[in-house]
């Protein structure tokens, strides 16, 4: 059992706990303590662990101070939460960094047997490659969301790093990933080539400018993930507390909150990590609020997933000139999908319709005669 794995909370992290109030997260969370021992995960939804390892990290570094990082996230209040949170402790490195793989792997798929989320902390971004195998190995389809300034494609390295794990995903056979959006990143940072590759595959991506013009457009993506990932170098410098990270250009504190719980209020996202981590006290205190915010998306879910129409939405039918779209809104959440239908053409009676997550200014795209172009990508996936 790999979460046997899994080293104790440093006692220290919790002396900050002495004088605060009893309603505290540090007082009302499940921890993972020498005294106390490994917690019972029963009526657990979600689980936070630590994880150091880093040394297929595009530029290592030294490891974050995961210590200062509970010390603020204890003394946070949590919402009106009725669930339980825990905190499992640190995963140590393995002999080599696939035994570390191998371990987040089946730690993974232990606790989503359990449908506990696993949040991850720490370390580099290549950790979202065995998240995904803990998917994979149960032949799932998988739809993955990288809050990232790169796409991580590069094709000059041999090895899997925090700056080609997406290639390793793409190559890999059999290939069980279904979908890849990156939100946030810089034309500066990419290459022609990744580009290209992007609208090979009939990914979708949404530059850093047009995140911040409008961030709620980013809300449908998060709600057909099942893992979302965080690259702590997509933030600016501001955001990191510190002007030697982070960049000139980027999200800010407010942003990546906000996308945070966009994440959390996701049915269906079931993984969510943040990597690539700098280490100091602001930071420490944004990162906590990061995850405060996608507990409190979490607590704020409105089960939609998988979705019913038919009781609580209204239908829209679009003519458009050259073919119709239906439409639904829920009348509880308000949101909006997109009826997509997957024709076998083998046998023209055969069709399957599925609702592909939208906006209501894609509803009045398509009422102005005008295609979605989050529509026409997932036709083109199939």
């Amino acid at each position: 059992m790999s979460l046997e794995s899994l080293r104790p909370i440093s006692e220290t992290s919790m002396n900050s706990l002495e004088l605060a109030p009893d309603q505290v997260l540090g007082k009302t969370i499940y921890l993972h303590t020498e005294s106390s021992g490994f917690p019972s995960l029963v009526g657990v939804k979600i689980a936070i662990i630590g994880i150091t390892e880093n040394r297929n990290a595009f530029f290592p570094t030294l490891d974050y101070d995961l210590k200062s990082f509970r010390i603020a996230f204890y003394n946070l209040f949590p919402g009106n939460w009725n669930f339980k949170i825990a905190d499992l402790g640190n995963l140590p490195n393995g002999e080599g960094v696939s035994d570390t793989y191998f371990a987040i792997t089946e730690i993974c798929n232990e606790l989503h047997k359990i449908n506990i989320i696993p949040i991850l902390i720490g370390g580099s971004h290549d950790i979202i490659y065995p998240i995904y195998k803990s998917y994979s190995i149960k032949n799932q389809l998988t739809n993955i969301i990288s809050i990232d300034n790169q796409f991580d494609f590069s094709q000059d390295e041999q090895l899997i790093s925090g700056r080609s794990y997406m290639s390793q995903i793409i190559m890999e056979e059999p290939n069980y990933l279904h979908n890849f959006t990156n939100l946030g990143y810089q034309s500066f940072f990419i290459a022609q080539e990744e580009l290209d590759l992007m609208e090979k595959l009939y990914f979708e991506s949404m530059r850093l400018g047009k995140v911040l013009d409008d961030i709620t457009q980013t809300e449908p993506y998060f709600r057909d993930a099942d893992i979302v990932g965080i690259d702590m170098k997509v933030l600016t410098w501001s955001a990191t507390g510190t002007n030697t990270s982070g960049q000139p250009n980027g999200l800010d504190s407010r942003s990546i909150c906000s996308l945070a719980r966009y994440a959390g209020i996701s049915d269906r996202v079931t993984s969510f990590g943040l990597f690539e981590l700098p280490s100091n006290p602001v930071f420490h205190k944004l990162l906590s609020q990061v995850i405060w915010y996608f507990i409190e998306g979490f607590s704020s879910r409105f089960n939609e997933y998988p979705v019913s129409i038919k009781g609580g939405f209204v239908k829209y039918i679009v003519t458009l000139s050259d073919r119709e779209l239906i439409f639904h809104k829920s009348e509880t959440s308000k949101r909006w999908w997109i009826e997509l239908i997957n024709e076998n053409y083998m046998d023209n009676k055969l069709k399957r319709s599925t609702l592909l997550p939208c906006t209501q200014q894609d509803y009045n795209a398509a009422c102005a005669d005008k295609l979605p172009e989050r529509w026409w990508k997932a036709s083109k996936r199939g």
